[in-house]
């Protein structure tokens, strides 16, 4: 079974294979209808659609960041209406670079589904090697999904302050550059770091064409941004929970499992004006 990533041949070989559920997870933050009406337009033959902000996030409040993770029965329903049961290899998909697959590949994991990948690549990579799209509504046959949280997976911000304090745990941020410095905030309305956070974008994970950099590559990165502290005491945080999964991928492709998520990430963190915040480059690493 595949727990990282897939690459298109791969799938290609067994994309009629009724053990292979595929979940189309494009998106766009400023556009949020863009993902599900370019899976209407063409996807990849029996890819079923999951949405960030409907399937992937539940609805946010005044206390919560962005994107809140969701209701995990809720979300196992979802997930067995679209075929995902105990048996079933899954594969998800993005436009390109996998940060809004990852998120699904995070959220299945956490909830107990052990067999997802991302496909290396997304879409792009797909119909660059010549594979075709379709807009044909797949044919379903629905599972039964048991969701089974893994608390041992995620922080809250009570949590996260608490280690943070104690000054043992790595905070990590996926954000670009800019935004994690407080130079150009253009998602959420205040600009800045938490204190002691690593910038380490989700970006520097990929190479040209969107695809993870060769395992080696990644330790090496991931070695300087740990400062060696276990990933086990390493929390992934970004603007709300998402581009951080990528890293979680990353880390977990390179081989080095057991970093947590801060779902609520930035967007939530600034919610309380007496949270403290940085700017600036940060620790170089």
């Amino acid at each position: 079974m595949y727990r990282t990533l897939v690459d298109v041949g791969t799938l290609a070989a067994r994309l009629h294979d009724p053990t292979w559920i595929v979940l189309d997870c494009r998106f766009d933050l400023g556009k949020p209808s863009w993902g599900e009406t370019a899976y209407a337009t063409g996807h990849i033959e029996n890819a079923r659609y999951l949405h960030l902000e409907r399937d992937l996030s539940s609805p946010a409040t005044a206390s919560t960041g962005r994107h809140p993770l969701p209701d995990p029965d809720t979300f196992a329903a979802r997930a067995g209406a679209l075929g995902v049961g105990p048996d079933t290899q899954v594969v998800v998909y993005d436009q390109g670079n996998g940060m809004y697959a990852s998120r699904a590949w995070w959220v299945l994991r956490w909830l107990g589904h052990a067999d997802v990948a991302v496909l290396s690549g997304g879409l792009a990579a797909w119909t660059a090697a010549g594979h075709a799209l379709t807009a044909a509504t797949p044919a379903i046959m629905p599972r039964v999904f048991h969701a089974a949280p893994d608390a041992a997976q995620w922080v809250d911000v009570t949590q996260l302050q608490r280690e943070l304090a104690r000054g043992d745990t790595r905070l990590f941020d996926a954000r670009g550059a800019d935004r994690y410095a407080g130079q150009n905030e253009s998602i959420d309305p205040v600009a800045g770091h938490v204190p002691g956070a690593i910038n380490h974008p989700f970006t520097k994970n990929l190479d040209a064409s969107g695809q993870l950099l060769p395992v080696a590559t990644l330790r090496e990165q991931f070695a300087a941004t740990l400062a060696g502290h276990a990933p086990a005491r390493s929390i992934a945080m970004c603007g709300s929970g998402v581009s951080a999964c990528l890293n979680l991928l990353a880390l977990e492709h390179a081989g080095l499992p057991g970093a947590r998520l801060y779902p609520g990430s930035w967007s939530e963190w600034i919610r309380d004006p007496s949270r403290p915040i940085e700017t600036g480059p940060g620790p170089a690493t």
